[in-house]
């Protein structure tokens, strides 16, 4: 009994945690509250999720992380970003954490600037590219949080029935 709680308190901290994840792109949150699921299934012995919930579950994850992929390059590419830019744009996000949400926010936009005038473009080129950039930076942060959410209304309701 005592190692099914411990079990269980790991599984809601590693869905927490990857559900912030959603939003920090550090981390990778939905694969995180996947395994936060399939924790707290298997330390109920699969009695309230069973693995059509969990193979349901796996292709949502699956499908988010696609779609950020996607999302960012699309974004980017969309308005012919270069290759610096599309570096930038990541190094901009990785750099961006440090600055808080600020940081989170200007930093896709700030590194594809930086990193399409490094490619030679002009200002109000590099400025478009950033702003392609950040528009899919955000596109993925939003997919990414309703599929988390979507899968968490899933266990539930799996888990209720």
């Amino acid at each position: 009994m005592t190692t099914q709680i411990i079990l269980y308190v790991l599984a809601v901290l590693l869905i927490v945690i990857g559900t912030i994840g959603t939003i920090l792109p550090a981390l990778p949150g939905v694969p995180i509250v996947y395994l936060g699921m399939i924790l707290a299934a298997w330390a109920g012995d699969f009695n309230h999720i069973g693995w059509p919930t969990l193979t349901i579950l796996g292709l949502l994850t699956a499908l988010a992380v696609i779609v950020d992929l996607l999302a960012s390059v699309f974004g980017a590419k969309r308005v012919g970003a270069s290759g610096w830019a599309l570096f930038g744009a990541a190094a901009g996000t990785v750099i961006g954490l440090f600055f808080g949400i600020i940081g989170l926010i200007l930093g896709p936009f700030v590194g594809a600037l930086i990193g399409e005038l490094i490619a030679g473009s002009t200002l109000k080129r590099s400025t478009h590219v950033g702003v392609g950039a950040w528009l899919g930076f955000i596109f993925g942060t939003l997919a990414r949080v309703a599929l988390c959410f979507t899968m968490l209304g899933v266990f539930v309701v799996a888990y209720l029935l």
